[in-house]
């Protein structure tokens, strides 16, 4: 049988998981494909690193979260983004990773372009979470 989850206890999931993570995390985009696990240490090259907004996600409402706020940040090196690690303020847990790719991509966060070049601007578009189980 399957587990089914009421609208209102995804959205507690989702709310416990930003606020597990805390207000003002730090985004870090890397070449090449993500580590096994969050646990890991970090793989690839740092390409940017973004301080989210403080409130950074929207509150969950019918079992999903999307971002807030602009996520944007200035390249540090060269290189295409292959995935993505959330970390604490302080730049050191990774709470979670997932893949980037251009808009349309498929991705779990995407981009206008995935290809970041030292010292120019980079954004995040898309960022959303959903909880299962409905």
């Amino acid at each position: 049988m399957t587990v089914q989850y009421s609208v209102p206890v995804r959205n507690a999931q989702l709310d416990a998981w930003e606020n597990t993570i805390g207000t003002t995390p730090k985004l870090q985009v890397r070449t090449g494909a993500q580590p096994a696990n969050c646990a890991a240490a970090d793989s690839g090259t740092l390409l940017c690193e973004m301080d989210l907004p403080s409130d950074w996600m929207s509150a969950a409402a019918s079992g999903s979260k999307a971002k807030t706020g602009t996520w944007s940040g200035t390249g540090v090196a060269n290189g295409d983004a292959g995935h993505y690690r959330i970390k604490d303020a302080a730049g050191t847990t990774c709470h979670e990773q997932g893949s980037i790719t251009a808009t349309a991509g498929g991705g779990d966060a995407t981009m206008d372009n995935i290809t970041v070049t030292s010292g120019l601007p980079v954004a995040v578009n898309t960022f959303a979470k959903n909880a299962g189980n409905a």
